[in-house]
């Protein structure tokens, strides 16, 4: 099995890509090779910070075309700012357009979760309710904990695609499915057993649901 973690020069790929070794003991490529990344059998988007930098890393390294293809056709895990680059736009910056894979936009947590009390960016340990059977929430207990850190979440135009669910003043969309396509906005990396089953189911998915 090839993987390849896709490096745009933006968060620590390194410790997803220790994180999937560990989870199935399988040889892992971070890369900004387009050919690499059209090679390999599964593929893994991270990232973390602001989605215009996101987007003009991938534009930089010329990844736009060869990402476009690799979501369409094989397992695809999209993790935090990977999630967010999937929908159409982005609050940020006014409008940021993304990759428009999956319709629906990125919001900023904003003002009412800030009159609650809370925090932003909503950072730390929280429970993710699954809304939907998948493969890679098997062996995870339903409203496991997995960490976060992010100031924006994803909010796609059809329920459908939503397969987990967390809250933070209200309820948001914190896993997305869609065909060959999941994606959370946690750090399985970082969320100790529950995120490394979950990297594990990743590794063992066909891409069909």
């Amino acid at each position: 099995m090839t993987v390849a973690v896709i490096d745009y020069g933006m968060g620590n790929v390194r410790s997803v890509a220790k994180a999937l070794e560990y989870a199935a003991d399988c040889p892992v490529t971070i890369t900004q090779n387009p050919a690499t990344i059209l090679a390999a059998e599964r593929v893994v988007l991270p990232g973390v910070g602001a989605l215009q930098a996101c987007m003009d890393g991938l534009h930089e390294h010329r990844l736009l075309d060869c990402l476009r293809t690799v979501i369409t056709d094989r397992p695809f895990l999209g993790i935090c700012l990977g999630m967010q680059a999937l929908l159409g736009s982005s609050e940020e910056g006014g409008k940021t357009p993304a990759l428009d894979i999956i319709p629906g936009h990125v919001k900023h947590f904003g003002r009412e979760t800030i009159m609650q009390g809370l925090k932003v960016p909503h950072m730390g340990w929280n429970r993710v309710r699954q809304r939907q059977s998948h493969p890679l929430w098997s062996g995870i207990a339903d409203d496991s904990w997995f960490y976060f850190v992010h100031s924006y979440y994803v909010a796609p135009d059809k329920d459908q695609v939503v397969a987990g669910e967390t809250h933070y003043g209200a309820p948001f969309c914190s896993a997305m499915a869609s065909k060959n396509i999941f994606a959370v906005q946690f750090h399985p990396e970082k969320s100790q057993q529950a995120g490394i089953r979950l990297l594990a189911n990743f590794l063992n998915w066909d891409g069909e649901s």
